[in-house]
């Protein structure tokens, strides 16, 4: 009756108010606010149809835009006017029009509309003519033309529905909830039809409470008067013998790292290092390092994590940031920093005068609230940003680890992370915490996949964390049999299906797929991966103990269970903000307005989620141009920025696309002229148009950005594709061809079957039409994890392994094949099997059977 009467206010037919309805559900459901709705319009007789009986009903299209925010009585008006100009065009055959209009078409759905609303007057009551009984019935065919349809009914005084859904999209649980928000929504509409449509309330109180408090009571008693030293420091007292670091040969007990960390300790106090005082530490992978983070901690300080392997631009831009006045380091890294105003501690050179500091632990007025490291992740505006993070959230996330999967002294865990990301946090101190030991890995070691196992093995690892990118790469390795591993914790991109599947075929451990951004302290949810899981990529789970998660819309009003929304996150685990960032901290982290703690904030993660019906939370991608990137984050616009720089360059766009970047350029009007290569080389370049080769691009990023920052290929463009706005239409850019890039050398053939069939492997891996034998690797495009790939490719061809240093030394075809022979058991294998892998790759499947035949006969008559 409610609806009835708004619908006589509004002048407006009580279809088009229940269109306006419907369309509001779906937009809130969706995220689309431009909507096109089938409706059914019965019983018109089109010419070629006036002398036939029977009923016959036509589609009808309705475009409705809930673009700018609009109010429902805005919504309502918007739909009378569509439909009032679609009524004079209703007799248009729907066939017709999709076949002028064309769409591209798909199987798996209809043209134009995937969603249709039918309102009908009040099932017609049995009659008896004749002496035979009429009565109309809702026939159930089984099938549905729709992915969704909404059947009204209207009879006296009241409104009867039927939502027909395709089974393969949707549950009944699914459509269950979807009818209670309709009925939510309706009721609200009724009672205030000038709610805007992003405020209409779709959740009824029970599910308010649900995902809001039930879901989020995390409440959990961990100690939180202990900083992230004083966890080592007590296990240094209880276990000082046991050994707490193995680095290659050298073991370091509990004892002596307490000992000398609290030397360097008082050594930085005595350089004025107090409590929230930035240090930079920038070491290669060694006791050192560790040493450092410890003594850094311990005079009160915050570690600002400066990786030896950035550009010497990105390292003194993070110093000047971070304002840290001392840097400790290696002697061979000292000249990479800068030198003037900055106190530079070399741990190797000058140990023997911090070595004459007592050695008892020092005492400063630290607190579990003071700044613990700054870590620096990608920016958008085109610098990176550093993150303040506390200890007491890294503390409350390692109280989580060890209550839930407790490590003790017969645990070893390897370093899997470099310091500059944040998961190396818990990889360090949860093992440092428990009396287990923590085994250092070099650089070269981390991004080698058969080396990491080998070392797996050999030091007894039991305890691992690996992108998922590095964990496909290490199942691939025949050595994993060998390992003693129980628990795995898989994080920083998504965990596939496949290799969820892989996993659980291999191995018998407990595998953990952890989400966080750094400003939440290393991670919010956490998932335990079963077999049962395989066939879909693995949720992110739950929070964590004292960690809040909320699904929020716009408004930031709890979105509905299955229904998309931005995730936000609550709790101790919350960074302070942004390093001289104010303006970005306000805007990524907000007040809370679901706590009850004064200042309570959340962080605004930028990720698009939704709670599935069982709790569990799934990740669906970002609502801007952040990317992760092998398990890095990365925002495009810093590489478009730094790219818009190059004086050849007028416009720059980056993607990411496959788990690589690609970069797609605009050339200056008067590009400098260089010869970079032949345009007949089969390059992406169109020939006549000016060249600007892909390495000197690389070279240009490479002197300012991290290597996984750097976009493996590069695409020149006359112009970059706009929408009718006038803005970069990212959608419309040309899909990667695979074509070989410009580069400066032009392309030679290889010349001998080992090259040959290297070319291949290359060509496969690096996803290329061609590879010449003197183009490089890195040029080319090629990362750590690719060359891992290739060389378990090399290794399954010419049953040689060869160590991933071999790529970094030979990065060309020729000088790899060079190697290959080197390698050889006997002279002249190499060639053999690479004309047999050359006479297979040109065999059809009977030649091949013919020449086993040959074989096996051959064998016999031996």
């Amino acid at each position: 009756q409610a609806l009835a009467a708004l619908a006589q206010r509004e002048n407006v037919t009580l279809f088009m108010l229940m269109l306006a309805a419907f369309d509001v559900l779906i937009y809130r459901w969706s995220g689309q606010d431009d909507l096109v709705v089938g409706t059914t319009i019965s019983g018109r007789n089109r010419s070629e149809l006036s002398n036939v009986m029977g009923f016959f009903a036509n589609n009808l299209a309705l475009r409705t835009s809930l673009a700018g925010d609009p109010t429902f009585r805005e919504v309502v008006q918007r739909v009378r006017a569509t439909a009032l100009a679609a009524y004079s065009h209703q007799d248009v055959p729907f066939e017709l029009l999709v076949e002028k209009l064309n769409p591209e078409r798909d199987l798996s759905h209809a043209p134009l509309f995937q969603v249709a609303f039918t309102l009908q007057n009040e099932l017609v009551p049995a009659r008896e003519v004749a002496g035979v009984t009429m009565r109309s019935l809702l026939i159930d065919s089984g099938t549905t033309k729709f992915d969704l349809t909404l059947f009204i009914w209207e009879g006296a005084g009241s409104l009867t529905g039927t939502l027909e859904y395709s089974s393969a999209l949707f549950d009944a649980a699914t459509i269950e909830r979807l009818v209670g928000h309709f009925k939510v929504l309706l009721s609200a509409i009724a009672a205030d039809p000038e709610l805007r449509v992003d405020q209409v309330p779709l959740l009824s109180a029970e599910e308010r409470a649900t995902v809001l408090d039930l879901w989020n009571d995390t409440a959990a008693d961990y100690p939180d008067d202990q900083c992230l030293h004083q966890l080592v420091e007590s296990q240094a007292a209880r276990t000082p013998d046991a050994i707490a670091l193995v680095a290659g040969d050298q073991t370091i007990s509990y004892a002596d790292l307490n000992r000398r960390a609290n030397q360097l300790a008082r050594h930085l106090l005595s350089l004025g290092v107090r409590p929230e005082v930035r240090v930079g530490l920038c070491v290669e992978p060694a006791p050192e390092m560790i040493i450092g983070v410890l003594a850094i901690l311990k005079a009160g300080g915050a570690y600002v994590p400066l990786d030896p392997s950035y550009p010497a631009e990105r390292l003194q831009w993070m110093l000047a940031d971070s304002q840290a006045q001392i840097v400790l380091t290696q002697e061979r890294l000292a000249t990479s920093l800068p030198q003037q105003d900055l106190t530079i501690v070399c741990l190797d050179r000058d140990w023997p005068q911090i070595a004459e500091w007592p050695e008892s632990n020092p005492h400063t007025d630290v607190t579990p609230d003071n700044l613990a490291y700054v870590i620096y992740t990608s920016g958008s505006t085109g610098a990176p940003k550093g993150v303040l993070l506390a200890h007491r959230g890294a503390v409350n996330n390692l109280q989580w680890r060890q209550h839930t999967w407790p490590l003790d002294a017969s645990d070893r865990m390897m370093q899997s992370y470099s310091l500059s990301f944040d998961p190396s946090v818990w990889n360090m101190f949860w093992p440092l915490m428990t009396g287990a030991a923590f085994v250092l890995v070099d650089t070269a070691q981390r991004a080698d996949s058969a080396a990491l196992v080998r070392l797996m093995v050999e030091q007894k690892i039991t305890t691992l964390g690996l992108s998922p990118a590095m964990h496909m790469l290490v199942l691939d390795e025949p050595a994993l049999a060998d390992t003693r591993l129980r628990y795995i914790v898989s994080g920083g991109e998504v965990l596939s299906g496949e290799l969820q599947r892989r996993f659980f075929s291999r191995m018998d451990a407990i595998l953990c797929n952890c989400y966080g951004p750094t400003e939440a302290t290393i991670d919010t949810t956490f998932w335990v991966c079963r077999p049962a899981d395989e066939p879909q990529a693995a949720p992110i789970g739950h929070p964590l103990p004292n960690v809040q998660v909320y699904i929020l819309d716009a408004q930031l009003s709890p979105a509905p269970i299955c229904v998309p929304g931005e995730l936000y996150i609550g709790g101790v685990n919350l960074a302070r903000g942004y390093q001289h960032r104010p303006d970005v901290t306000a805007e990524r982290f907000v007040p809370d307005p679901f706590s009850k703690v004064p200042g309570a904030r959340l962080y605004r993660t930028g990720d698009l989620a939704r709670y599935r019906h069982d709790d569990a939370i799934e990740f669906l991608g970002r609502i801007d141009d952040q990317v992760k990137v092998r398990g890095f984050r990365v925002e495009l616009g810093e590489i478009e920025g730094l790219l818009s720089q190059h004086p050849d360059v007028r416009e720059a766009v980056v993607t990411a696309q496959n788990q690589q970047l690609v970069a797609y350029v605009v050339e200056n009007l008067e590009p400098r002229t260089k010869n970079l290569g032949d345009d007949t080389d089969g390059s992406r370049t169109p020939k006549g148009h000016p060249v600007l080769g892909s390495s000197e691009l690389r070279r240009f990023l490479q002197r300012r950005l991290p290597d996984y920052m750097i976009p493996s290929i590069f695409v020149t463009l006359d112009a970059l594709p706009l929408t009718a706005s006038g803005k970069i239409d990212r959608k419309a850019l040309p899909a990667v061809d695979g074509a070989r890039p410009t580069l400066e050398q032009s392309f030679v053939a290889p010349r001998t079957p080992v090259e040959d069939v290297l070319a291949r492997i290359w060509a496969e891996v690096l996803d290329l039409d061609r590879v010449g034998i003197y183009d490089n690797f890195f040029d080319l495009g090629g990362h750590s994890l690719q060359a891992n790939l290739l060389l378990s490719r090399i290794r399954d061809a010419f049953q040689v392994s060869l160590p991933l240093q071999t790529m970094v030394e030979s990065t060309t075809i020729a000088v790899l094949a060079e190697r290959l022979v080197e390698h050889e058991t006997q002279p002249g294998r190499t060639e053999k099997i690479a004309r047999l892998i050359q006479r297979i790759k040109g065999s059809s499947r009977e030649e091949l059977q013919q020449t086993l035949e040959q074989r096996r006969q051959q064998a016999t008559n031996r």
